[in-house]
């Protein structure tokens, strides 16, 4: 991502370089076969041998060429296919089973999400997520924040450069494996306006107190406040060696990832943003179960207690008892294109194109305040040590030279999009090597409604405000159930 101003950037374009002359190594293996079949006939049997196996060599040149949901029909194949075999097997329903019941530790969700793991730090009562597939250790953080769009010009471009200083400090340390910002919306009844109205208003049935219950309960319908979290999960491999001085297993993790909490929350401070206290089991586990079960009313009245913003505190008082391994959903259905998950559809969203054009640093704006949709916003960063950023870019630059090099050969025109990205990866080099750090980001929108058809319109509207905020955003199909535990739940995981 490259800065044009100190309150516009301009995202680098997302590579479409294939295996040969732009074409991905599906299109060119069909090609190749459907080449090799019909050229095999037509030597063997002549026109007729050509004509006889077209019923073989037709739908792979076909299935290279024609498009489904912007994607050749070749590229759909593996997703096709692994989502065959999970239905096949009976993998896209989940049921629980009370009588049953999750080992301690668990967090008793669907799929490979099954796998993981809770330990909780003895030193800050935090719930830290243990996946031991990806090897990873995370911990979520709820953070608050003024109003980005009522703030001036350098305030904005301040808060910016210092968000980017707590991405590159996160980099610099070598052991961060993602960091996740999860912001979303939650139903909000306007109890505590309606709490103050009736312990400080005047209730005289005047015209003052009759117009305001009116405004009352045309807010209630429709209200919601946000709720912003940022998980920061750690890379157990890249940290072995501090792991093993730190006591080895989960408790050297744990110390490990204490570090990065603390730089993360100073970080953040400076940043202007105000973090809560590292999320224990309860609150973890409420903020599971709502998103499995969105008629599950979170109370987000301040607690003295945490001292948290109202926009952050979760009531676990009603269930002290609240843990993870009973917070999982009851029963899951997946389909192609949506989630059926306790009271709600869902249907998670991947942001496929970033602006092409500058952009301010609020670009998303039409999203976050969608009216009338219940959404999850997901940003995963993944950031990327200077070396192995500046070998990708290298690799890149080599595929991108030898590709401008066959066009040439052959005939083929270079495209306006080919020069681009080449300047693209320019600029990241120069920016790395100014001391930079380079960050993949990828996002998705979680669009949750109580019915299929809300579900219909309700991304139908994010969709018209993706194309607001310049973004193209696309159905994740075939791995709804995946994406789902990825886009709606703050455990970081950055792979499907």
């Amino acid at each position: 991502m490259t800065t044009n101003t100190p309150s516009a950037v301009r995202f680098a374009r997302r590579s479409t370089r294939g295996l040969l002359l732009g074409f991905s190594t599906p299109r060119v293996a069909v090609f190749a076969a459907a080449a090799a079949v019909g050229v095999v006939a037509l030597f063997t049997g002549g026109l007729v041998g050509f004509v006889v196996t077209s019923v073989v060599w037709a739908p792979l040149m076909a299935s290279g060429v024609f498009r489904i949901a912007g994607r050749p029909a070749i590229e759909w194949s593996a997703t096709a296919l692994h989502y065959g075999a999970r239905k096949a097997t009976g993998q896209l329903e989940f049921r629980a089973r009370p009588t049953r019941p999750r080992p301690a530790g668990t967090l008793a969700l669907p799929g490979d999400a099954a796998s993981l793991r809770l330990h909780v730090d003895e030193v800050t009562g935090a719930a830290m997520i243990h996946d031991p597939h990806r090897q990873t250790l995370t911990a979520v953080l709820p953070v608050s924040h003024p109003a980005f769009a009522l703030l001036d010009d350098t305030d904005r471009a301040g808060r910016v450069g210092r968000w980017g200083r707590v991405l590159a400090s996160l980099a610099a340390s070598g052991t961060c494996a993602a960091i996740q910002v999860l912001e979303a919306t939650v139903p909000d009844p306007a109890r505590g306006q309606r709490e103050w109205w009736a312990e400080h208003a005047i209730h005289d049935g005047g015209w003052a107190d009759t117009q305001y219950r009116t405004l009352l309960d045309q807010v209630s319908l429709d209200s919601s406040t946000h709720r912003s979290t940022i998980s920061l999960s750690v890379d157990m491999r890249a940290a072995a060696r501090a792991i093993r001085a730190a006591g080895r297993g989960l408790r050297g993790g744990a110390a490990v990832l204490r570090a990065d909490m603390a730089s993360l929350t100073d970080g953040l401070r400076a940043a202007g943003l105000r973090p809560g206290q590292w999320m224990p089991e309860a609150e973890l586990a409420a903020l599971v179960r709502h998103a499995f079960d969105p008629a599950v009313a979170l109370d987000t009245r301040s607690d003295p207690a945490a001292n948290l913003d109202p926009a952050v505190a979760l009531d676990t008082r009603s269930d002290p008892a609240a843990n993870l391994d009973r917070a999982g959903p009851m029963a899951v259905s997946e389909s192609w294109d949506r989630l059926r998950h306790e009271t709600g559809w869902s249907q998670v969203l991947w942001i496929s194109e970033w602006p092409r054009i500058s952009v301010p640093a609020d670009f998303l704006h039409p999203i976050v305040f969608a009216p009338g949709v219940r959404r999850t916003l997901c940003l995963l960063a993944r950031p990327l040590p200077t070396s192995a950023a500046l070998r990708q870019i290298r690799r890149d630059k080599t595929e991108a030279v030898s590709d401008s090099a066959q066009k040439a050969r052959i005939g083929q025109l270079a495209d306006l999009s080919d020069s681009v990205e080449y300047e693209d990866l320019l600029a990241r080099e120069r920016s790395i090597i100014s001391g930079h750090t380079d960050v993949a980001f990828t996002g998705f929108v979680t669009v949750t409604a109580p019915t299929s058809e809300a579900l219909e319109a309700g991304c139908a509207a994010i969709i018209r405000a993706a194309g607001q905020a310049a973004c193209e955003v696309r159905p994740l199909y075939g791995q709804q159930m995946q994406g789902f535990v990825a886009a709606a739940l703050p455990l970081a995981r950055t792979t499907l």
